[in-house]
């Protein structure tokens, strides 16, 4: 007898299936149940890497979190991650596999069928409920054969499912019942329920639409969920923080981050949008950068284009510019090295560029290597200069996923950060380094930011020098200082939410019905 399993599928992509995968996982958490979220291919450019130095979907470990539960790339075993030019890397298992076209992953794809329930049933064995995630819709008929994500993950474990459709995008009973319509049989007696997402309204005036939507497709709804925003990390898809904006008080700090064409991990700065004080926004050009207090560059699954993409768009002059003024500009991964004097491409990692001069703002040069690093890492502050000064033995932890290495190339730079833990084990290394005599910052540690004593210290002292220090800068609602409790707080107004807008009573019996 199998494990009791459930599967969200979606109508489309952005429907909210990772956020309604996490409330179920918290409620079933939080009512005692030893839960793991599963997805088994995930196409994201959010990555994390694990305790064990192995790299997975961002939308996991927020899932995982929920779940109160270790992230373990056994939650989700292929990461695809897009380059460019109509390929992706391909991490299977953790473990970088090969660049592959999408056309060379569909006939390579069968052959994971096994792999995918073997990571399953290992994961099983260590929990007794498994909240599984689809990707995109399951009435992609062109993919259905060789499927691994979907229907076919469904077939493969056992798993009910229950279609959620996103009501916000408009034509909600059209997609679900077009969904169903072009699923086999055997696939729509899979499905026990749908879900409607994202309603803004009054759900009386929907009420005799969803009768009517019963009536047609014969299989019950279990509930409407409403619009809501919550500090969680989202999906490359599914995030429309990119143009989000909200109300700015002359005294906040301003913070804009590029928006590079293939910017990966910017669930980095999802911290600094749960601060009060301080307003961030992505800057989708030069002249949107011009009344910011700190400029990020943030990551990227190909530096090199996103480079020229910052130099053929007048960003590189800018950037001088806002140096010179006194603006703090700061690169994590990608954009760390980018920051630097050249960028060496010998191996032709992610591109066929073997060199470009980067943006000559420290003075460092990155080489990229064909092996990549993935690991966690913790250590502390170790400058004590410019916006650093009161940040001098700040624990740092986060993680490192990068193809380069690079290294000091003057004396015009200071460093930034010692590692003192690496995957565990004691080191001692310098990680990062800060320009002399400017307020520029590279590191490749992702997650820097979600270290909450080292950010509002250099936030502080960067409002200060800024002339903002009317209003404190802190974590909204009360959770000074204390980022993981604010997380876990998010978490559970999920799962308040859900219980309040599904038939909670109902999925339990799809879950556990045969136990």
């Amino acid at each position: 007898m199998r494990k009791p399993n459930l599967m969200f599928q979606g109508t489309a992509s952005s429907v909210g299936k990772s956020v309604l995968v996490a409330g179920l996982c918290r409620i079933l958490y939080e009512e005692g149940h030893k839960v793991a979220p599963f997805k088994s291919q995930n196409m994201s450019l959010n990555s994390f890497i694990t305790e064990d130095g192995k790299e997975m979907g961002r939308a996991q470990v927020m899932q995982a979190e929920a779940a109160g539960v270790k992230p373990s790339v056994l939650m989700n075993p292929v990461l695809i991650k897009p380059t460019g030019e109509m390929k992706a890397q391909y991490i299977i298992e953790g473990e970088v596999y090969k660049d592959m076209t999408a056309m060379d992953y569909h006939q390579f794809k069968p052959k994971l069928k096994h792999k995918v329930k073997e990571v399953y049933e290992k994961l099983e064995a260590s929990f007794d409920t498994i909240i599984l995630e689809g990707a995109g819709s399951p009435a992609e008929i062109n993919l259905r054969e060789g499927d691994i994500v979907n229907m076919g993950m469904a077939e493969l474990v056992d798993a009910p499912v229950i279609l959620i459709g996103d009501i916000d995008r408009g034509g909600v009973f059209a997609s679900l019942a077009g969904t169903l319509l072009l699923l086999s049989e055997e696939e729509r007696a899979r499905v026990k329920g749908v879900v409607i997402n994202k309603f803004r309204g009054d759900v009386e005036i929907l009420k005799p639409g969803l009768k009517m939507l019963e009536d047609i497709i014969k299989i019950p709804v279990l509930g409407v969920v409403p619009y809501f925003k919550l500090a969680l990390d989202d999906e490359d898809s599914v995030s429309d923080i990119f143009y989000a904006q909200k109300a700015k008080d002359e005294n906040d700090l301003v913070i804009k981050i590029i928006r590079l064409p293939y910017m990966s991990n910017f669930t980095d700065f999802n911290i600094l949008y749960s601060l009060d004080g301080v307003h961030v926004s992505y800057a989708h050009a030069k002249e949107e950068l011009k009344e910011a207090d700190l400029v990020i560059i943030p990551g990227s699954k190909n530096t090199i284009k996103d480079l020229n993409y910052l130099k053929q768009n007048g960003y590189d002059e800018c950037l001088q510019e806002l140096k010179e003024a006194g603006v703090a500009i700061f690169g994590i991964c990608g954009g760390y090295q980018m920051l630097g004097r050249m960028l060496y491409n010998p191996y032709y990692i992610e591109n066929n560029v073997d060199h470009m001069e980067g943006l000559n703002l420290l003075e460092i040069d990155t080489q990229f290597e064909c092996e990549k690093t993935t690991t966690q890492v913790s250590g502390c502050i170790v400058n004590k200069t410019g916006l650093l000064k009161n940040c001098k033995d700040a624990y740092i932890e986060g993680y490192e996923i990068h193809m380069g290495q690079t290294i000091w190339q003057g004396e015009g730079v200071v460093p930034f950060v010692e590692i003192q833990t690496c995957l565990g084990e004691k080191t001692s290394r310098i990680e990062g380094y800060k320009a002399r005599e400017a307020d520029i910052y590279g590191t490749y540690i992702h997650g820097i930011f979600d270290q909450i004593h080292f950010t509002l210290a250099f936030l502080k002292e960067l409002a200060q020098k800024r002339g903002k220090m009317e209003g404190p800068i802190k974590i909204r609602n009360g959770y000074e200082e204390d980022y993981a409790r604010f997380k876990d707080h998010e978490y559970t107004k999920l799962a308040n939410i859900l219980r309040d807008h599904l038939d909670l009573e109902a999925i339990k019996h799809i879950l556990y019905e045969n136990e």
